[in-house]
């Protein structure tokens, strides 16, 4: 951040005090009109934007093109955001004489007993590596166009002329014109809600001249950013097994995995396959339309037409906006209310094309590959946590099952340690398993979110039938922290580590307890646990009300959180990656959390932290502290921080660096965040939108938002 910059954004410190009135969320009684406030954010390009293209998806599956609707010139977009199509079961493993049980764990004491991490690639590098690496997200095809000049030569992107593309959020329809040797080429690009298809419709006169075709290729599996390798073409096939008529049915075989592809197509067209992994798909006329369905069963295949997706595409879009929450600031007067509005919507778009499927989402969603496409379960928080507010429960419970799916190798993995309950692993896959890590096997404080997701549920809908649905994970989740916490005889109180990893990641496992997070997580995670026993009608926990009655208290110094208890600095030697002891009273509620010592906490790393050093989700996270200790005008800026990591491209996406050019969890803690600043929180004052400013600048129009459950968080 520059010193100008930085220089802004601490002004605000000796101005931000508690706002006297209340922000205008408005005696106005009509609702949104959200079509508007929805479409005037819809992204437009008038030409490339190698970080930029458009994605269109369902949760389950996602499509991603350049600005001609398609994936046609992929070379373009490969270094900086790869044109993927990935889905939520297409994973590829590369074949190894490797034994998992066979990695050799590295001991730590623990109190007198020698407990073992999957941290060190010692003589074992190769092992080491291959478990990280697999199995990894797969890019299932790549569709665009064959587009050739009169002389018979492949255009270049540098050859389209007269480019417009709206990604019409309203509808989920991808519009793209363009002109090629003068010739229009308008495209129509969705994905339906319920299967893995890409549905497109093409209108040109390049089509009858045969010099607009669809190309449709397949890569090999890779664990890069781009989840294909284009340079092994016998390490995979490619195969038609059937082809009625106006339809294709592709087999693929990678290795031991196997998946299917149906192509189907309306109007007159034939398909050729020209090379191993290459078709053709050649109309007549001055239309195309065609439909590519994904599938890991042949079964799963169906017929589908181009017409029917796009009216689905139209009629899910339409319901998600109109039957959701939302935020409108147009009428606000502060300048930074339009980006913040911008942000707001797309990240909407944006988690719910990429967060909401049948498994935890991977940093980067099913755009492209982030560590080898396996998703990081201490983030699946601010990936998805933001659903459960804004009136898209279903949204969120749809990643849930997978920890009841996952539950016995969570069990093994404590069980292996010494522990009771189900450990949660950090970096892993569909199929459970923690990846080996320097940092990932020591980290713990993922092991409370599905408590604090079950609690989002039951909120919510305070069933019988919630409590039944999820109490397995709630007591499971809480034996294992009840578990880990160690009693200390001499200081007669529970303590976390050594060793443990906090999630300000950059502290030695050996010389790190009692974190603030962490300590403050155990506190809400067990005292939740317990509120189901009795929910329940159960007895309560006697060890678990133990740990709570005896955990160690968050740790002070020079009037001030620190990271943990034995952080050899206050703010001159660590302060950078996450700055965690602020999610004890902002992710958190804070119970237990003195906020005059929060507030200095704040104060001191807004003044003294390497903010060009964190994460995406370090924004909202501060904000939610900010708004919690009554400071709004600190909550905005730290919303729109003037960092490197807290950039928003025109497709919403945050930015982070060279290979993780989207970063899912700052779109969703941003919506977390807002919801909270807009309605309110556990404590709050009881005056409209108490997190944004009461200034006389801020208009906060929010409707349907479940304010007894924000309240309660």
């Amino acid at each position: 951040m520059s010193s100008l910059s930085r220089r802004n954004f601490l002004s605000a410190l000796a101005a931000s005090g508690v706002a006297a009135n209340a922000t205008s969320q408005s005696s106005r009684t009509t609702r949104i009109d959200r079509r508007a406030l929805i479409t005037r954010h819809n992204p437009v390009l008038h030409q490339p934007d190698p970080l930029s293209p458009l994605s269109v998806g369902n949760g389950e599956f996602a499509f991603t093109a350049d600005v001609t609707g398609l994936q046609t010139f992929p070379l373009f977009y490969e270094r900086q955001m790869p044109l993927c199509t990935m889905s939520q079961w297409g994973w590829h493993t590369t074949p190894s004489s490797f034994n998992r049980q066979a990695l050799r764990l590295t001991p730590f004491d623990t109190f007198g007993r020698s407990v073992g991490y999957a941290i060190n690639s010692d003589g074992q590098k190769d092992l080491y590596n291959w478990l990280r690496e697999n199995p990894h997200r797969l890019h299932l095809g790549q569709i665009g166009f064959r587009l050739t000049k009169q002389d018979g030569t492949e255009a270049r992107l540098s050859d389209l002329t007269d480019i417009e593309q709206t990604l019409d959020l309203w509808s989920g329809l991808l519009h793209s014109r363009f002109r090629f040797d003068g010739s229009a080429v308008v495209v129509r690009t969705a994905v339906p809600p319920q299967l893995d298809t890409v549905a497109v419709e093409v209108e040109s006169p390049l089509i009858a001249q045969g010099r607009l075709q669809i190309r449709v290729a397949f890569p090999y599996g890779s664990s890069s950013m781009q989840a294909a390798d284009w340079q092994q073409p016998n390490k995979h096939q490619s195969k038609i097994l059937a082809q009625p008529k106006q339809q294709v049915l592709i087999g693929r075989t990678l290795d031991n995995d196997q998946y299917f592809v149906g192509l189907s197509w309306r109007r007159h067209a034939r398909l050729e396959q020209k090379a191993s992994h290459e078709f053709w798909l050649t109309g007549q006329g001055d239309g195309l339309a065609f439909t590519a369905q994904f599938a890991p069963r042949r079964n799963a295949i169906v017929a589908s037409t181009s017409q029917a997706t796009l009216t689905a595409s139209e009629t899910h879009w339409r319901q998600f906006w109109t039957n959701g929450a939302a935020i409108e600031l147009a009428a606000s007067r502060d300048p930074r209310a339009k980006e913040i509005e911008r942000r707001v919507v797309l990240s909407q778009y944006l988690t719910a094309i990429q967060c909401a499927g049948s498994l935890p989402p991977q940093e980067t969603g099913l755009t492209v590959n982030s560590w080898y496409g396996k998703f990081h379960l201490e983030m699946h928080w601010w990936h998805s946590a933001h659903f459960a507010l804004w009136g898209r429960l279903p949204l969120l419970e749809k990643n849930l099952g997978y920890y009841d799916a996952i539950l016995p190798q969570a069990q093994a993995l404590a069980g292996g340690q010494g522990y009771t309950g189900a450990r949660w692993p950090k970096m892993t896959s569909r199929d459970g398993f923690d990846s080996p890590s320097q940092i990932g096997p020591l980290l713990i404080w993922q092991q409370p979110h599905p408590i604090f997701y079950a609690e989002l549920c039951y909120l919510n809908r305070p069933t019988r039938k919630t409590l039944e649905r999820y109490r397995n994970v709630v007591f499971e989740s809480a034996e294992f922290m009840a578990s880990f916490a160690h009693f200390d005889e001499r200081s007669q109180r529970f303590v976390l580590g050594p060793p443990v990893i906090p999630a300000q990641e950059n502290h030695p496992p050996r010389e790190t307890w009692n974190p603030t997070f962490e300590l403050n997580y155990w506190r809400f995670g067990l005292q939740t646990a317990q509120r189901w026993r009795e929910r329940l009608g159960l007895a309560r926990e006697e060890q678990w009300d133990r740990v709570l009655a005896q955990l160690a208290p968050l740790p002070v110094r020079d009037g001030v959180y620190l990271a943990h208890e034995n952080c050899p600095q206050t703010f001159t030697e660590r302060n950078r990656d996450h700055p965690s002891m602020l999610g004890a009273l902002g992710m958190l509620p804070g119970d237990g959390v003195d906020h005059a010592t929060m507030r200095r906490t704040l104060d001191r790393c807004l003044k003294d932290w390497r903010w060009d050093d964190t994460w995406g989700w370090d924004y909202p996270l501060t904000a939610m502290t900010a708004a919690r200790l009554l400071a709004p005008e600190l909550a905005v800026d730290a919303l729109l921080m003037p960092t490197p990591k807290n950039r928003y491209l025109p497709n919403g996406h945050n930015y982070q660096r060279e290979n993780l050019p989207c970063y899912l969890p700052g779109n969703g803690g941003l919506l977390y965040a807002v919801a909270l600043m807009a309605i309110g929180w556990k404590g709050a004052p009881k005056a409209v939108a108490p997190g944004f400013p009461a200034n006389g600048l801020w208009t906060v129009h929010a409707e349907g938002f479940n304010a007894t459950v924000l309240r309660q968080l």
